[in-house]
């Protein structure tokens, strides 16, 4: 293509919010002219399926559950003054209560103000609030905040230590809608063990997001913890960051929520636009669509030129492949449905992944994040009038045209900054386009069958260590041996096995020629 038809095609699909601050461009996608005009029925499908989702329409029948995100950033569009009044009255309860942390007003045990939080999380409840906090945070935050999101025992030791002394200034907040949640569970009995080991009373210093009535509920009132907050049934993990999910550990950070909030309620208004050309999650929807052929052809590879938005794609990883990634479309087809993310940054992706990118298979499309501010204050130059900002914006323009001259596509969003308005901004820009895609493709983007599966799947692991231990035998015998005794699979077994051999459990293996002539035993 010629390089004044590419300015041609640029001006042309370059779509830009001068208000925000923020642009598109999809002028890098090899669509052809009449692809806007042949999806325009589905786009159209997808703006009036937007709506009834907005007004409060069942989105998840699976649970019966409406799904109504948009509401936090603009309580008006609620469907009833109940649920206006309970998102008004829960931000305000966050901003009041992270003014308390702040002055001392609600302190640790002894008067110390808190110094650090530890949210107690996992998948939604950890992504979003992690991703935040490491975009926005800095030196001068209030409090610091650290992350358990995962049930590693070392990941939590490394917490632990992380923290040290400072266990008796930290104020721990666990988030589980349900309170079922294992891993969530996990991290807050390990937290709790280790306050006590301290001799902490670990109920003075926890916070609890759940749901109303759940397990982790009935444990925070029955041990009088510090304070709860709600996590409402029609907000889901992976959108749950504009809740008190994302928003209590913003306030207590000491991160702006008023513009967090402001930044998506402006690109939500901009994005119920009705004509395509000019809505940017639709844009973004569609083209997720040509690039896969809307059947997840193509893998999106997300290079933010931003130290701090490093974890964006991570973020993004959950909340398009959870909602994306399904078997069955909504009229019970199996298709299989999905479209991975993964990312690094740039330009730290020039000396990792871009070699291939460049010149290995085009099974990608890529999405590049511009920010245009390089850092507040003056720059630096590195090189007579050449700044480290300079360098940054010539890699990523030069990866734009070293990928388009090799044959592969990409979408740049353009930001001023990176500030909480801006992040805001972005959350909601691909929200929007999550649930814009999933009705391109007939899925429902607001359940997940597959996670729910990969529960069930661990609690029977858990069930089968358990008869596998109250099994086992002074005498020692093969996997397959015990296996047939229990009327149990081989290899769950001799994986169960080994688990337990490995952390001190009970149990002693004696190594054979392969893993079919491993013994086992009760340890001594």
């Amino acid at each position: 293509m010629k390089e004044h038809s590419l300015w041609d095609r640029y001006t042309t699909h370059l779509l830009r919010y001068e208000d925000l601050g923020f642009s598109l461009d999809i002028s890098r996608m090899r669509f052809a002219d009449d692809f806007f005009s042949t999806l325009e029925p589905k786009a159209q499908a997808a703006f009036a399926a937007m709506d009834q989702l907005e007004a409060g329409a069942i989105a998840n029948p699976d649970e019966n559950r409406m799904v109504g995100h948009y509401w936090l950033r603009t309580p008006a569009l609620a469907p009833t003054p109940e649920l206006r009044k309970v998102v008004l009255e829960t931000k305000a309860d966050i901003s009041l209560f992270a003014a308390g942390i702040h002055s001392g007003n609600i302190a640790a045990p002894g008067g110390k103000k808190f110094t650090d939080v530890l949210v107690v999380g996992i998948g939604g409840s950890a992504l979003g609030p992690q991703f935040v906090a490491d975009a926005l945070g800095s030196s001068s935050d209030p409090i610091d905040v650290h992350f358990l999101d995962n049930t590693d025992p070392d990941g939590f030791d490394r917490a632990f230590d992380l923290l040290s002394d400072r266990l008796t200034t930290t104020l721990v907040v666990v988030i589980s809608k349900s309170g079922g949640t294992k891993e969530t569970r996990n991290g807050m009995v390990e937290t709790q063990a280790a306050f006590e080991e301290r001799g902490l009373d670990f109920a003075k210093h926890a916070v609890a997001i759940t749901g109303e009535g759940s397990e982790l509920d009935k444990v925070a009132v029955k041990n009088g913890w510090l304070k709860r907050f709600p996590m409402w049934d029609w907000v889901g993990g992976r959108t749950s960051v504009m809740s008190a999910v994302g928003l209590l550990p913003m306030a207590l950070q000491g991160l702006d929520i008023d513009a967090f909030l402001s930044g998506a309620a402006a690109m939500d208004a901009k994005t119920r636009s009705k004509t395509t050309a000019n809505n940017a999650s639709m844009l973004l929807a569609l083209m997720w669509y040509y690039a896969t052929d809307g059947k997840g052809k193509k893998d999106l590879v997300l290079l933010p030129y931003k130290d701090r938005l490093v974890l964006f794609s991570k973020y993004l990883q959950q909340l398009i492949m959870e909602s994306i990634g399904k078997q069955e479309d909504l009229d019970g087809n199996k298709v299989n449905q999905g479209l991975t993310v993964y990312g690094n940054k740039g330009s730290t992706d020039q000396h990792a992944y871009v070699q291939q990118l460049r010149d290995g298979v085009a099974n990608f499309f890529v999405t590049f994040v511009e920010v245009l501010q390089g850092r507040h204050g003056q720059p630096v130059q590195v090189e007579p009038g050449v700044t480290s900002g300079d360098y940054l914006q010539g890699f990523l323009r030069g990866t734009r045209t070293a990928l388009y001259e090799g044959g592969r596509d990409s979408i740049t969003i353009s930001i001023p900054q990176v500030n909480a308005f801006q992040v805001g901004l972005l959350v909601a820009l691909f929200e929007r386009a999550v649930g814009f895609y999933a009705t391109l493709v007939n899925i429902n983007a607001y359940h997940q069958p597959g996670v729910e599966a990969g529960k069930k799947a661990a609690t029977a692991v858990l069930s089968l260590q358990q008869t596998v231990r109250e099994a086992l035998k002074p005498e020692a015998q093969s996997a397959a041996e015990l296996a047939r005794a229990i009327k149990a699979d081989p290899e769950a077994v001799f994986h169960v096995l080994t688990h337990l051999s490995s952390n001190d459990r009970g149990v002693k293996r004696i190594p054979g020629a392969n893993a079919a002539e491993d013994r086992f035993s009760t340890a001594a």
